[in-house]
């Protein structure tokens, strides 16, 4: 991968431009259909939280004992597309639960499942020939992707591959010079996990090959997490590979690069929903949200409201307990992401919100609520009201409430 990658891409960019407008074709944009996930920065104490809510696979296995775009559309247009509304399933559960999720689709307004491919242990957990992840023992085959993306068509059901990017430990290990490293030379570790140096592009690869052998197998779209750097202490990282660019824009050129060689696919990446609030790239992880993933097909703020602070303001509203008001959190982060999107021109992503099915404990008594069929239904209801159509829940432990979602004949 060249340093001119990015110019390269602006200079075809700008012939393609020149062509259009000589031989006056058309191009229709891309139609605006729903909404995404995402993950919400939080205290550090709650950071660890979550990466727990995160480690789901070790769970699943007792039980199986900067280009910012020109609103040039991607030539994806004969691809499946669905509003989806659909589901996280770790790969354990699509090996061991998959006819249960089915049967739940066929009888639900369920249409659609992101399953992971890799994820944020670094783990691919399929049947996977790519070299690299069975060179360095990454490969742990909980289900046939075949078999489950063929099974998931027959029945009409929309398949996302979730491919976590930078948060990859096995990759870090294994590969040493691709890592984050720590002021005396060794691997950085946040919350005990090593992490992918973003600024390192031969890394990059690893995930766009992934994404390919997935495309080919089956799925209908890729979905990329962990498209940022940790939230740790900066001071405390070292990025070998460093150079000019600000952190947003390492983020923005990954993503553009997944665009080129993932070229007329269905693309997506998830973004810590505390991002649609903050300006710029306030939280310091590369997800500047005027900015990322301008390349996208969607994109998916993880509007989780146990990770907000308490006493959050979000579009001017503060919320002093979120947890306790999710139909409030969920419309207000739409509505501030709508509002900041209106000032962007050009191609914007479709916003297909990440919305929480699981209990945040953790907050302390008092500042939380168990979630069940009532918190999901109102979660839903603040997504059509604040004018969008789409939504994914995640549960790491996928026990979701399924009776909040609309029965079908």
């Amino acid at each position: 991968m060249k340093k001119s990658f990015i110019k390269s891409i602006w200079l075809l960019t700008l012939i393609s431009t020149l062509v259009v407008v000589l031989v006056g074709c058309g191009i229709n944009a891309l139609e605006e259909e729903g909404d995404k996930p995402v993950n919400t920065p939080v205290p550090e104490t709650q950071n660890e939280i979550d990466e727990s809510l995160n480690d789901t696979e070790d769970f699943e296995e007792e039980e199986e004992e900067e280009d910012e775009g020109d609103g040039t559309p991607f030539n994806n247009a004969d691809k499946k597309r669905v509003k989806a509304r659909g589901l996280y399933l770790t790969s354990s559960t699509a090996g061991v639960r998959l006819q249960r999720y089915i049967d739940l689709a066929n009888t639900t307004e369920i249409n659609a499942y992101v399953i992971d491919i890799k994820n944020e242990k670094g783990i691919v957990g399929y049947n996977s020939d790519v070299p690299l992840a069975n060179e360095m023992g990454a490969v742990a085959s909980r289900y046939d992707i075949d078999k489950v993306t063929s099974e998931l068509e027959e029945n009409d059901i929309y398949s996302i591959g979730r491919i976590v990017v930078f948060k990859d430990p096995i990759l870090a290990e294994n590969k040493p010079e691709y890592a984050i490293k720590n002021n005396d030379g060794g691997l950085y570790v946040f919350n005990g996990v090593n992490w992918v140096d973003p600024y390192n592009e031969e890394s990059w690869q690893y995930a766009i090959d992934l994404a390919r052998e997935a495309l080919d197998r089956g799925f209908n779209e890729i979905q990329f997490d962990y498209i940022r750097f940790p939230d740790g202490r900066r001071s405390d990282m070292v990025f070998e590979s460093q150079d000019d660019r600000e952190a947003y824009q390492v983020v923005n050129d990954f993503l553009s690069y997944a665009r080129q060689e993932l070229h007329g696919e269905i693309i997506s990446g998830d973004i810590f929903a505390i991002v649609c609030e903050s300006p710029g790239d306030r939280e310091g992880i590369g997800q500047y949200f005027e900015h990322v993933g301008k390349e996208l097909d969607y994109i998916s703020p993880m509007i989780y409201p146990s990770h907000y602070a308490l006493g959050q303001s979000i579009n001017g509203v503060v919320f002093p307990k979120p947890d306790l008001d999710p139909y409030g959190v969920v419309l207000n982060t739409l509505l501030k992401a709508q509002s900041r999107y209106e000032d962007v021109e050009g191609h914007t992503p479709v916003i297909r919100p990440f919305l929480q099915d699981f209990t945040g404990s953790w907050i302390g008594q008092g500042n939380y609520q168990s979630y069940g069929v009532e918190q999901a239904k109102q979660q839903i209801q603040a997504v059509y009201d604040a004018g969008y159509e789409e939504w994914l829940f995640w549960d790491p432990m996928n026990n979701y409430s399924v009776d909040a979602f609309e029965k079908i004949d």
